[in-house]
C-alpha cells in the first residue's frame, strides 16, 4: 500500500468536507444546542426565581388553614369571615389572586374535599403544595382523636431520614465515596455518543463510495489509485473530520459552559435555596475550590442541601477525566474504523443509496444489539453479559464505555478488548477491501451477500 497515495486522499476528504457550509453550521450549531441543553433548565431557574403567586385559601373547616406556609413562590391568604368560594370567583377577575382554594367542612369520616378556581391551569407546584398541606393537616386531626400522649414528641422521635452512603474499596486498602447516578448519566452520554457518531460517521463514508462511483469519477481515480489505498484514504479523512468536530465542540461547549457558570452561576445557586454557604464560598466567579469544599462541608453540616450539591461537585470533579476521554477517544477511532470498513465495502456493493438497506442490516444489528446492552450494564457494569459484551469487538465500543465510569473494568479486561477491537478492524477492512475492488467497479446488477462473500475468497 502506498501511503503518500493514502495520504493524498485523506487530505481531498479532509478539505473537501471541511470547507462545506454543512459541515461549519453543524459543527457551530450542535455545541450551542447542546449548551443550550444543559443551561437552559438552570437559567430558566433563574429568571423565575422571583416569580411568586398569591393564593386565596377558604378554609370551611376549621381545621387546614394553620398549616398553609408561605414561601417565595406562592403566599397563602387565609379568607376572612364571610367570604366565601362562590363570591370570589364572581369577582376574581377585580382580585389579585392566582387562585382560589375552597376546602370544604368536615364530613363524618373527619375528612374534607379541596377545589381550586384559576385563570389558568393551577401550577404542578402550588397543586402538589396545596395537597400535601390538607393530608398533613387531616391526618394530624385524625391521629389527634386518638388522644395519645405526647403524640407530637413521638412522632418526632419515629420520623426518620436514613441516608446510604455508599463507598468504594480501593486497591491500596482504602475507600472512597461515589455516586452511582452521576456514573449513570455519563456511561449513558459517551455509549450513546458513540452509537450516534459510530454510525453518522460510518454512513457518511458509504454516501461519499455511493456518489463517486454512480457519478463514475471513481473509474478515472483508480487509474492512479489502487482501490484499498482510495477506501482507506476515504476512512481516515472522515475520521479527521470527526475528530476536528470534536475537539471544536468541546472548545465551544466548554466556553459556552463557563460563560453560564460566570456570569449566571452565583444567582442560580441563590436562586436554589440553602445555597448561601455556596454562594459566599464561590465568589463572584462561581468557581469552589477543594479547601472551600472542605469547609463547607463542616460548615453547613453533612445533611443540608448546600453539603449536597457540593458532594456532588467534589465527586464529578474526583472522576479520572484523562482515563475516561482517553477510553472514550480508543473506543470511538477504533469502532468507527470498524464500521466504516464495512459500511465501505456496502457502498462499493451498491449503485444507489435505496439498494443498501438489505445489506446495512448485519451491519447496524450489532450496534442495537450494544445498545441495549448498554442498558443493561448501567445496573449491572460486572455481570457476565456486561463483561462478554464489553469484550466482544462488534459490541465493545458502546459497552466498554457504559463500564469505565464505575471503575470496575480490570486491566486485563480493557487491554484484551482494546486488542481484539484492533484486530478485528485489520481482519474485516482486509476482507472490505477485496469487496471494495470488485464491487467499486461493478455496474447494473444489484448485489447480494452472496456476491459479497465470493468477492471475498477471490485471490489477489
Amino acid at each position: 500500500m502506498n501511503w503518500k497515495k493514502v495520504g493524498i486522499v485523506i487530505s481531498h476528504e479532509y478539505t473537501t468536507r471541511v470547507r462545506k457550509k454543512s459541515f461549519i453550521l453543524t459543527t457551530i450549531l450542535t455545541p450551542i444546542g447542546l449548551g443550550l441543553l444543559i443551561c437552559v433548565p438552570a437559567l430558566i431557574m433563574m429568571f423565575s426565581g422571583n416569580e411568586s403567586h398569591k393564593v386565596k385559601v377558604i378554609d370551611e373547616s376549621g381545621v387546614v388553614a394553620p398549616y398553609f406556609e408561605s414561601d417565595s413562590h406562592v403566599t397563602y391568604v387565609m379568607g376572612t369571615e364571610g367570604e366565601t368560594v362562590d363570591m370570589l370567583k364572581g369577582i376574581f377577575d377585580q382580585l389579585d389572586y392566582y387562585a382560589i382554594v375552597g376546602i370544604s367542612p368536615l364530613d363524618e369520616k373527619g375528612e374534607v374535599s379541596v377545589i381550586s378556581y384559576s385563570k389558568e391551569p393551577l401550577s404542578m407546584e402550588i397543586k402538589n403544595d396545596v395537597g400535601r398541606t390538607v393530608n398533613k393537616a387531616i391526618e394530624k386531626r385524625k391521629l389527634e382523636q386518638y388522644d395519645i400522649k405526647d403524640l407530637d414528641t413521638i412522632l418526632a422521635d419515629v420520623k426518620t431520614d436514613i441516608k446510604v452512603n455508599s463507598m468504594t474499596l480501593t486497591e491500596d486498602g482504602g475507600a472512597k465515596e461515589d455516586s452511582v447516578e452521576i456514573y449513570m448519566v455519563l456511561s449513558y452520554v459517551m455509549s450513546f455518543l458513540i452509537y450516534m457518531f459510530v454510525f453518522m460517521f460510518g454512513t457518511m463514508v458509504m454516501r461519499s463510495v455511493i456518489d463517486e462511483k454512480s457519478s463514475r469519477v471513481v473509474e478515472v481515480i483508480v487509474s492512479s489509485v489502487k482501490s484499498v489505498e482510495l477506501m482507506m484514504g476515504k476512512i481516515i479523512g472522515v475520521a479527521l473530520v470527526a475528530l476536528t468536530q470534536f475537539f471544536i465542540w468541546i472548545v465551544l461547549t466548554a466556553v459556552i459552559l463557563v460563560g453560564v457558570q460566570t456570569f449566571a452561576g452565583p444567582k442560580i445557586m441563590e436562586n436554589m435555596g440553602g445555597m448561601e454557604q455556596v454562594v459566599a464560598m464561590a465568589g463572584t466567579d462561581g468557581n469552589i475550590g477543594p479547601e472551600d469544599m472542605a469547609a463547607l462541608l463542616d460548615q453547613a453540616g453533612s445533611d443540608s442541601d448546600a453539603a449536597g450539591f457540593v458532594k456532588v461537585l467534589a465527586q464529578i470533579k474526583s472522576l479520572d477525566w484523562p482515563y475516561i476521554i482517553g477510553c472514550f477517544l480508543i473506543y470511538f477511532l477504533l469502532g468507527y474504523l470498524l464500521y466504516a470498513s464495512m459500511f465501505a465495502a456496502i457502498g462499493a456493493a451498491v449503485d444507489n443509496e435505496s439498494d443498501t438497506s438489505q445489506l446495512q442490516l448485519p451491519v447496524t444489528i450489532p450496534l442495537i444489539i450494544g445498545i441495549f446492552i448498554m442498558l443493561h450494564t448501567f445496573e449491572h457494569p460486572s455481570s457476565a453479559l456486561s463483561v462478554w459484551a464489553s469484550i466482544i469487538p462488534w459490541t465493545s465500543p458502546m459497552v466498554m464505555l457504559a463500564r469505565v465510569p464505575f471503575g470496575v473494568v480490570p486491566a486485563w479486561q480493557l487491554i484484551l478488548s482494546i486488542v481484539l477491537l484492533a484486530a478485528t478492524f485489520l481482519a474485516t477492512a482486509w476482507f472490505s477491501a477485496k469487496v471494495y475492488k470488485i464491487g467499486i467497479l461493478t455496474y447494473g446488477k444489484k448485489s447480494t451477500f452472496k456476491d459479497l462473500f465470493k468477492w471475498m475468497k477471490l485471490k489477489d
